[in-house]
């Protein structure tokens, strides 16, 4: 074996077109399979993705309205009824905290979502409650069955 008798492993190369190397390659001639005439059998020609020929663009015709709050804290509801089903069915231990990292692992909750307890349902047992917010009715039910409620700052 010497440097004469080498070539790549079967399958590692790939054919490409080689184009505009002469008619007799099949890819080559006037055009060089870029179609006969227009802006991108040009070179050079680079149009935007959202380019409409000059037309308005879609982006810039229709019509905006509303007001985007760019500042909006924007938290993960999750009702005091679903914290009872979840311990009832065995997901969440009532007797730890139930913090944000729990209900992750619980599946209701991603880990970069603030969370905010509500107040839909009811609450049979005291629960130690920690969270980024709570509404009111949460907090009246939560502490009315005996829980507690921890505001993570």
């Amino acid at each position: 074996m010497d440097l004469s008798n080498l070539k790549p492993a079967k399958g590692a190369t790939k054919s490409r077109k080689r184009i505009g190397r002469g008619v007799g390659s099949g890819y080559g001639g006037h055009s060089s399979t870029r179609g006969d005439k227009g802006q991108k059998s040009r070179s050079g020609a680079s149009i935007p993705i959202w380019f409409e020929g000059g037309q308005m663009p879609l982006q810039r015709r229709i019509p905006k309205f509303g007001f985007k709050n760019r500042f909006r804290v924007e938290y993960r509801g999750i009702n005091v009824s679903r914290l009872s089903r979840l311990i009832e069915e065995g997901r969440i231990d009532a007797a730890e905290v139930i913090t944000p990292e729990v209900m992750v692992q619980a599946g209701i909750a991603r880990k970069s979502d603030l969370i905010k307890i509500l107040g839909s349902g009811e609450l049979s047992s005291p629960l130690k409650v920690s969270a980024h917010a709570f509404s009111a009715s949460a907090k009246s039910k939560i502490e009315g069955a005996g829980g507690e409620v921890l505001v993570i700052g």
